[in-house]
């Protein structure tokens, strides 16, 4: 025999559903909804804070501060984490799908922005304070240029077979300049190219035309070598860059090219 549950029981379960879904919905307004006044707020405040919070990181850097000085930006510290924890776990009480946003980019950057707080006593997590940076990203709304997102994304899958050839060879040419390098210098440097894998190094920073200056050829041989392979590496850096611009100009004529047809398509079905 089935027992219906009294009316008074399902009127204050609906009554509780009703608020719960109202609170979610007004949290979720104050949060995403940056056309509001209250969403500018906070989203104003989360910016102001990601801006504080990587000050004080730097700022806690510096030698020699003062006691007063460590305390105060501790206390600022502790405030800014707060925030941000509250703000995460209101974002997955707000969102739909959670696990999507938890293992998202910007779920995973606003994760990993308060973890030193949340286990400051278990572990030594400090060393990703750093990855706050990222947090001024989410902040300032990277979905405004998702359309310029997937215009990148979509040029780099026109170019994928060339990108892959390019870096397959790079690899090789990294490979027998460091060798070549290695010939040419080992017997007057031992110490700065004592084997291919230390003249690796070298190789790359050549190639990239970055020349630290840390590490350089001394014999004729070697520097008519360097010679040959800075020019290689001009090379090197201009092919990515002519193969991505292209792809894109060809992402938006493909782009421009779906919104006539669809444009097309209602005015034939108009």
């Amino acid at each position: 025999m089935k027992f219906e549950k009294p009316k008074f029981v399902k009127k204050t379960a609906d009554v509780v559903n009703n608020l719960n879904d109202s609170t979610k919905e007004r949290i979720r307004i104050i949060i995403e909804e940056t056309d509001t006044r209250y969403g500018r707020i906070f989203d104003i405040s989360i910016q102001v804070l990601i801006f504080l919070s990587i000050l004080v990181y730097c700022l806690g850097t510096l030698p020699n501060l003062s006691p007063l000085w460590t305390k105060t930006l501790n206390i600022i510290n502790n405030v800014c984490y707060v925030v941000f924890t509250i703000e995460y776990f209101g974002r997955i009480y707000i969102t739909k799908h959670r696990l999507k946003y938890i293992f998202s980019f910007f779920g995973i950057i606003d994760l990993l922005a308060i973890l030193p707080f949340l286990f400051a006593k278990q572990f030594d997590l400090r060393a990703i304070r750093a990855l706050r940076i990222f947090r001024i990203i989410s902040a300032l709304k990277i979905s405004k240029y998702s359309d310029a997102l997937e215009r990148f994304a979509i040029a780099l899958r026109i170019i994928r077979p060339e990108l892959t050839l390019f870096f397959i060879l790079t690899g090789v040419f990294i490979f027998l300049s460091a060798a070549g390098i290695y010939y040419f210098e080992n017997e007057a440097q031992p110490k700065a190219f004592a084997s291919i894998f230390h003249s690796l190094w070298w190789s790359i920073i050549t190639l990239t035309t970055v020349g630290y200056g840390d590490v350089y050829p001394i014999t004729l041989g070697g520097r008519v070598f360097t010679f040959f392979i800075l020019l290689i590496g001009l090379g090197i850096i201009t092919i990515p860059t002519g193969l991505i611009a292209s792809a894109l100009s060809s992402a938006r004529n493909l782009e421009s090219a779906e919104l006539k047809e669809q444009q097309k398509e209602k005015e034939d079905n108009n």
